[in-house]
């Protein structure tokens, strides 16, 4: 259906061999597109964990040692656990008899037990757990603060992966980390506003600081996870839902209430910048229609949209920057792709545990991928595959210690570009808000926050011509590395000023 170009998929600045047309490098300003792609829920050494020359297992010394809650090494991984639906339609916790009991405590394949096209069940990913997971830069205690027990060692073979095949062929980064701890709700808002939202007004009773009850008292983990949706300041660290775009129709559950609109007024968002500079943009989202009618598939996640929690919703609305991912793809092809992009795709492709597995989201991903090559905007555009988070999934290397909220675990970031590097792997230390520091130094848009503020911009991955890096902030100082573990509650100025 679509041709491979030929002149117009060369970037601009190209030395062009015996045509007489002058070369000359490439400009980050000579970009016109740059698209994310956001998938779910898998740690780097999870599925690159034995990418040639990448920082991989091979370098995980003692955090692959994992101990119990006490610090006690374990002899054997806690047995793999995973919710069964049971006969009265509830769910419960159960030993997923796919893998051996006698897992021997270090990193392990999942394929020899649960092929790469199967899914397995899901791995707790929370705020709070996930900060007592990484314990302190040890990154010993994964299996102790997960509800699938064992299965947070576990590792793909990611070679039979397509998206193992773009890191060869273009730019893997292997120091990239999940802007926040915890899981897609937070993470999905630092991708848009470097920002966590804060509840405004009085919370229902509930909500605040709280341990599991339910399916993980069964696992003997009770008085150990924590099922807080709002810090002691009340800033929403777990998922909630929005009152004004799409949600459940009758949310039962404390993991199901909802959050009031943030005033899009006082917290800015990468949207709200980049419409203040005339920059056309869009986040295109699988199933989006349909929810949007009322009518959302069972694989739409409601958390995963986060331009729908603020007070503007209906104006992004109706100006066309929430969109469908057939919309998408129709814009792809027709060449009419905004100049700022975010995809993602329903639940069934994104690559989550228990409702998906990674072949098909890795399918999936590729024909998006080809898609784009074979457009009209290839030539002059950046594409960026990304994870939200690591799903649970353990990594051996200590995330930098920024703030309160993160960085969380690191996940595999390719860069997919005729501007990028190819088969390079870039060792810089970045996290989620990289992506948007690189959008704001294209488009000249004043930073969200603290943190894209002082991010790299990730122009060491690119073939630009001198250095395209915006000048270091004064106000940014380096900090060490080791995983957070704060001792007190995030104070209430963490969040975005009015």
């Amino acid at each position: 259906m679509f041709r491979q170009l030929a002149f117009g998929a060369i970037p601009l600045g190209a030395c062009l061999g015996a045509f007489t047309v002058p070369c000359s490098a490439a400009q980050l300003s000579d970009v016109e597109h740059i698209i994310v792609i956001y998938l779910e829920n898998h740690s780097f050494d999870n599925l690159f964990g034995f990418f040639p020359n990448a920082d991989g297992i091979a370098a995980a010394g003692a955090t692959k040692i994992q101990v119990d809650p006490e610090g006690h090494p374990y002899t054997f991984l806690p047995p793999v656990q995973h919710l069964v639906k049971k006969p009265d339609g509830t769910k419960g916790a159960e030993v997923d008899d796919r893998f051996p009991a006698n897992l021997l405590n270090q990193p392990f394949s999942i394929d020899a037990f649960v092929p790469i096209g199967e899914a397995t069940g899901d791995l707790l990913h929370r705020y709070y757990d996930q900060i007592e997971q990484i314990d302190g830069g040890r990154m010993d205690k994964f299996a102790a603060y997960s509800d699938a027990r064992g299965l947070a060692m576990g590792f793909y073979d990611g070679s039979k992966t397509k998206l193992w095949d773009y890191a060869k062929r273009y730019t893997l980064t292997d120091h990239f980390f999940h802007a926040a701890f915890g899981g897609s709700f937070l993470n999905h808002f630092w991708m848009i506003c470097a920002c966590t939202p804060r509840y405004e007004g009085v919370p229902p009773d509930g909500i605040t600081a709280k341990f599991v009850e339910g399916h993980i008292s069964q696992l003997g983990l009770t008085g150990v996870i924590r099922t807080d949706l709002l810090s002691p300041q009340g800033y929403a660290v777990n998922t909630m839902f929005a009152q004004l775009g799409p949600h459940p129709k009758d949310p039962k559950s404390p993991f199901d209430n909802f959050l009031p609109p943030i005033d899009a007024n006082k917290v800015p968002t990468i949207g709200s910048r980049l419409s203040d500079k005339n920059i056309t943009w869009a986040w295109y989202s699988g199933g989006w229609d349909d929810a949007v009618a009322g009518k959302a598939s069972k694989d739409f996640q409601f958390h995963h949209q986060p331009f729908a929690y603020f007070s503007n919703y209906e104006q992004l609305k109706s100006e066309g920057h929430l969109l469908d991912a057939q919309d998408f793809m129709s814009d792809i092809v027709q060449g009419t792709l905004p100049q700022v992009v975010f995809y993602k795709p329903i639940g069934e492709l994104n690559e989550h545990p228990e409702y998906a597995n990674v072949l098909e989201g890795d399918e999936h991903l590729d024909k998006v991928l080809r898609l784009i090559e074979q457009s009209p905007i290839w030539s002059k555009s950046i594409v960026i595959v990304t994870f939200d988070e690591n799903g649970g999934y353990w990594d051996h290397v200590p995330p930098p210690v920024i703030d309160e909220w993160g960085p969380g675990m690191r996940v595999p970031t390719v860069i997919i570009s005729p501007f990028a590097k190819k088969g390079f792997i870039d060792h810089t230390i970045y996290d989620t808000t990289a992506i948007l520091k690189l959008i704001e130094t294209r488009w000249g848009l004043e930073p969200l926050g603290q943190r894209d503020k002082c991010s790299k911009d990730m122009t060491a991955a690119f073939e630009f011509d001198g250095p395209a890096s915006a000048t270091p902030d004064p106000d940014c100082k380096k900090k060490p590395v080791g995983g957070s573990k704060p001792e007190t509650p995030p104070p209430p100025e963490a969040s975005p000023k009015p």
